[in-house]
């Protein structure tokens, strides 16, 4: 009796040890062999048969926007990738390893599918991930942060309010399509939505849309691709503030600066100083847009409009500051010949009074010397006197007649010059008011062209 319950005691403790057996990763790696000197899992294609195809699933989260460079036109985005993938070599019983169903190998011990990114430009420098997860039934799971350097056609036709689509493209190397089956493990909708709830930064860019189609690429093999685009659309307000406004507020200058007097020099000095500061504001968006597109950007034109705009107006108001010019120039020509004429007849009137004094001052002396002489004999003397203040007189009036004529010949002259001058002045001023309408007009007309155009 006693032997009976000894051996149901030992029964009873081979159950309790047997239900606490423990289980390692490593038991099953000794199980599957799986050890970095047996090259069976890592040297070819893991598949039992060579006529079966390699299913690779593929998705792509965006984290950040590192950067969008217009001027080398490269896209630099910061995504997590995953690829899922079957290995037929790899299998275990899970219930014999304790429910053990997955486990994390190395990933250099494991065959992996040898995609690439057509657009990279640049390798990437982020650390990678040296393990891959390991399921039950030979499924891999290996996922990589990276930072993706990559060409991106752009269009900046609507610079700065254009939207940008990138797109990243993954195949095999080596493995046609009949060896390795490339599809997306999201939609694009689902993409989308994971990649803004990920999304950690965006900077000048919002994120708008994630897209993936897949498609084969055929030369003398046919290759499957995965094609995701990245849809983001620029943030506008910095370049608004810092370049739009500045030239549309040197465009009212320009304007305003129909109030300055045009005989004076500021007007064209104010005018340079416009037109040199708009030529900086060139030379600042020759650096950003890239020296090669397909259309002239709109920014390009709206400043190419406002600068030859501005550069008509200048033009305008040399031409405006040179008839005032001449009109002052005329003035002052009149000016002096009249003084000129004014100074001659002072001169020759000063010299015949001068002689009306000595013929004044000769009669009386010879009314002195009649007291002593006869009557007859002053009579004489009196009509030789008159007769030659008479004859002096006559000339007097002649001179004075002659300057009063030359005076006249002055005074139409200065007449003439004035009217030609009032001419000039009044060209002027018809130039300067028709310019200024047509300047309004086309300024009126071209910015809310250029805005529709580029807000549509």
């Amino acid at each position: 009796m006693m032997r009976v319950v000894f051996l149901l005691l030992i029964l009873l403790a081979a159950d309790e040890v047997s239900l606490d057996k423990v289980c390692s990763y490593q038991d099953v790696l000794d199980h599957l062999n799986l050890t970095a000197d047996n090259s069976v899992f890592k040297m070819t294609r893991p598949v039992l048969d060579h006529t079966h195809r390699t299913t690779v699933k593929l998705e792509i989260i965006l984290y950040a926007i590192l950067a969008v460079i217009e001027k080398t036109q490269t896209f630099i985005p910061f995504v997590w990738a995953m690829m899922v993938w079957d290995n037929e070599r790899i299998r275990w019983d899970p219930a014999q390893f304790c429910g053990i169903t997955r486990i994390s190998v190395p990933l250099d011990i494991l065959w992996k599918p040898d995609l690439f990114i057509y657009e990279m430009v640049q390798k990437d420098d982020s650390p990678p991930n040296q393990y891959a997860l390991l399921h039950h039934d030979g499924t891999l799971l290996y996922d990589q942060a990276m930072k993706v350097v990559s060409t991106c056609k752009m269009d900046v036709h609507k610079f700065p309010f254009d939207i940008q689509s990138c797109t990243i493209t993954f195949s095999s190397v080596i493995h046609s399509v009949e060896e390795v089956h490339l599809i997306p493990f999201s939609n694009t909708s689902r993409a989308t939505q994971f990649s803004m709830d990920v999304l950690k930064t965006q900077g000048e860019w919002e994120f708008l849309n994630l897209s993936v189609i897949s498609t084969n690429f055929t030369m003398d093999r046919t290759w499957d691709q995965l094609i995701y685009t990245f849809t983001v659309k620029r943030r506008p307000l910095l370049h608004i503030t810092n370049f739009l406004l500045p030239i549309l507020f040197f465009l009212c200058l320009d304007l305003a600066s129909f109030f300055i007097a045009d005989h004076r020099g500021e007007k064209l000095g104010f005018k340079v100083t416009v037109l040199l500061a708009i030529s900086v504001l060139l030379l600042i968006l020759n650096d950003i847009l890239p020296s090669t597109s397909n259309e002239t950007p709109l920014i390009a034109t709206y400043c190419i409009v406002i600068f030859a705009l501005m550069l008509l107006s200048l033009l305008e108001t040399i031409l405006v500051t040179y008839l005032m010019e001449k009109d002052s120039e005329n003035m002052v020509g009149w000016g002096n010949t009249l003084v000129d004429r004014q100074e001659n007849v002072k001169r020759r009137s000063n010299d015949d009074l001068k002689g009306e004094d000595k013929r004044q001052c000769f009669s009386s002396c010879i009314c002195k010397v009649s007291d002593n002489r006869k009557p007859h004999e002053l009579l004489s003397v009196s009509e030789e006197v008159n007769n030659g203040v008479q004859t002096g007189d006559s000339h007097v009036l002649l001179l004075i007649l002659e300057e009063l004529k030359e005076v006249q010949k002055t005074l139409s002259v200065h007449l003439s010059c004035r009217v030609e001058g009032g001419k000039c002045a009044q060209w002027a001023t018809r130039i300067n008011i028709a310019f200024f309408y047509f300047y309004i007009c086309t300024v009126c007309l071209f910015l809310p062209f250029i805005f529709l155009k580029w807000t549509s």
